[in-house]
């Protein structure tokens, strides 16, 4: 029986692309299976055939070349660790739990590419006074000419203890970029629910304050609320009367661990792109009987939606 090919090592970069020295996206429409099942995607037809002249040789280029680019990823995640470390520790403030990591390195684990999304360096960290407790925390960079810019940084595993040891745990949801590894290349073809959460990602990280917080307009009080984004959740919701999509997000007030503000991203494409064009407050915190819950402002009755996978 023949195996089923894996997915390409170049993710949905043009092969083709890489061996000439371009990052380029591609749908991997067109795509070639070598003799070890790795599938490689390439931009056209004739491309793909003037590649397999010289796969072998090709590839290695494509392979240099794509090496090189994940090297830069992890050189300024060198440089971001130094900018933020304190006493040799680098210091991370958790969203999710609302407190400061004291964190040694241990290894870059991998790099990964998403061309029109950034570079994601997924990198192994231990707890400053206790080397059984690691971390897999997520680096977001964009390329900004020759630059490669931060966008974002996640915990994607944290530490449980069992016992007198610990291991580590998948954190809950898992970031967006994680969400594409397990689709075939072909998926593209459709708005995934991945995409339009970074696009909401990307609109937090563009638009909040140097303390980084994001200012939100409280339409109802016409207050204007600094946040610290926690994270964004699923399902990707779709109007199928406009085609708009909506998303639940988790906001904190600034100095609180329990004031929680659930925050709708409105996303349309009608310029082709993904984009944000409106943000609203859909339930706020309020404390009963010395207890934090959040009060729906309005509900999801009467729209006609299906969810985005």
């Amino acid at each position: 029986m023949t195996p089923a090919p894996a997915k390409g090592e170049f993710n949905n970069f043009c092969t083709e692309g890489l061996a000439s020295g371009q990052l380029a996206k591609t749908d991997c429409s067109v795509n070639w299976t070598n003799s070890d099942s790795r599938m490689y995607c390439f931009s056209s037809e004739d491309s793909k055939a003037a590649f397999l002249k010289d796969p072998a040789g090709n590839l290695q280029q494509a392979r240099e070349f794509f090496a090189s680019k994940q090297a830069s990823a992890g050189k300024r995640v060198q440089e971001v660790i130094a900018e933020r470390s304190m006493d040799g520790a680098f210091v991370f403030h958790d969203p999710k739990l609302d407190a400061d990591l004291n964190l040694l390195f241990e290894q870059i684990k991998t790099v990964r590419g998403m061309e029109g999304y950034g570079w994601f360096a997924n990198v192994i960290f231990h707890d400053k006074d206790e080397a059984k407790k690691q971390y897999a925390i997520d680096f977001w960079f964009k390329p900004e000419g020759d630059q490669l810019t931060l966008m974002d940084i996640r915990v994607q595993k944290g530490p449980k203890q069992d016992g007198d040891s610990y291991y580590m745990v998948t954190r809950m949801p898992v970031a967006w970029w994680w969400l594409p590894v397990q689709e075939h290349p072909g998926d593209m073809e459709v708005t995934r629910a991945w995409q339009v959460m970074s696009a909401i990602h990307n609109y937090i990280a563009t638009h909040k304050d140097a303390k980084g917080a994001l200012e939100i307009k409280d339409d109802k009080t016409g207050e204007t609320l600094p946040l610290d984004f926690v994270e964004i959740h699923r399902p990707v919701r779709h109007l199928k009367k406009d085609g708009e999509y909506f998303v639940c997000t988790d906001f904190r007030k600034p100095g609180s661990k329990d004031e929680y503000y659930d925050i709708d991203f409105w996303v349309n494409q009608k310029s082709g792109k993904l984009e944000v064009d409106n943000v609203k407050i859909h339930k706020i915190p309020v404390q009963e009987d010395g207890v934090w819950t959040q009060q729906p402002r309005y509900t999801f009755e009467g729209m006609d939606f299906d969810v985005t996978n």
